[in-house]
């Protein structure tokens, strides 16, 4: 998207516009933009840490949820808003390495018109299926499914969200095929899985802990190279190669969910800045802490200029896979 009041940027930097740099900076509530509905691992990680920056900030650091179309319609909108630091929205691993090459007439460049401000969360992806799924693990779950192609569902947050690009990334490397069920986040995807309408999911902790303590979901796999503390018991994706009979073909399987804030183009470094910074305070905080450590998310915090490098390291590792497993925009 071109905007003739907003330079060009590439992620890892932004260009101060002087008119915001000599305003006072926050001045007023900041919108903090979930592209995905109520009930998902984003939105957990985000009201976290709004809260600790409405608390730092001294102005109401708000989360709006704007669900669907794969997080496209949200992005849109904020990369039209005005780069005054009053607007952020949460960058993921769909939105930010998945989207530039399943949504390629979106209106916008995640690499141009928005800036990068900081890595704020990862989350381990875990594998689950509704109890009524007659495996244990994943070597009985990937067996069933080839023995039933086509006749299970999965559920995720929408196209290109974490969930959907796990589980094709498992899909591809197991030789499984099941249908793509794609909601409005993961609250209403993980209602259909507690249905029995879908039959598996892949999100990250926060969402699924309750279902899975509770019994109503079974985890079947963990998609971070070494087992959590939370699921001790648990295995990795990666070292399930043996009993698939995949060998090597899995070792070096992972996926994990991650989450940073990103701005609109043409905010006046001063305040990208500022709110890294802030954002790590936050990161640091007891009450961030220990909700992250509940969950085995790994707090971020990295400067805009890393989370950049790293954003880009993501677009390389996940266009191999988009094009490999041929995920599309429907």
């Amino acid at each position: 998207m071109q905007s003739t009041r907003r330079q060009t940027l590439i992620l890892g930097g932004s260009l101060a516009l002087p008119s915001f740099a000599q305003t006072a900076w926050p001045n007023k509530s900041i919108r903090f933009v979930m592209p995905f509905a109520p009930g998902g691992t984003s939105e957990i990680v985000g009201r976290a840490v709004a809260a600790e920056l409405t608390k730092q900030l001294g102005v109401s650091v708000y989360v709006e949820n704007k669900g669907g179309g794969g997080g496209v319609p949200a992005m849109q909108e904020v990369a039209r808003a005005a780069p005054d630091g009053n607007t952020f929205i949460m960058g993921h691993v769909g939105s930010l390495a998945v989207n530039p090459y399943i949504y390629p007439d979106s209106g916008y460049d995640v690499n141009k018109d928005f800036a990068p401000v900081t890595l704020l969360a990862k989350v381990p992806n875990l594998f689950v299926i509704h109890p009524d799924v007659p495996a244990k693990n994943l070597a009985e779950f990937v067996a069933y499914v080839r023995k039933n192609p086509g006749k299970l569902n999965y559920a995720s947050a929408g196209n290109a969200s974490a969930g959907h690009l796990a589980m094709e990334y498992l899909k591809l490397v197991t030789g499984m095929f099941m249908t793509h069920i794609p909601y409005r986040g993961t609250g209403p995807a993980l209602t259909d899985l507690l249905g029995g309408r879908t039959q598996a999911l892949s999100a990250g902790t926060p969402a699924l802990l309750p279902h899975i303590k509770s019994g109503k979901l079974r985890l079947i796999a963990v998609g971070t190279q070494k087992r959590i503390p939370l699921f001790p018991d648990v295995p990795t994706v990666a070292e399930s190669g043996s009993a698939l009979g995949l060998g090597k073909k899995l070792e070096h399987f992972e996926t994990s969910q991650w989450y940073g804030m990103i701005a609109p183009s043409g905010v006046p470094t001063a305040i990208i800045k500022r709110m890294q910074e802030e954002c790590l305070k936050a990161l640091k905080s007891s009450s961030v802490t220990e909700r992250f450590a509940n969950d085995n998310a790994v707090g971020g915090g990295m400067v805009p200029e890393e989370f950049g490098k790293f954003i880009a390291n993501e677009q390389k590792i996940w266009k191999d896979i988009v094009t490999r497993a041929k995920i599309k925009s429907d």
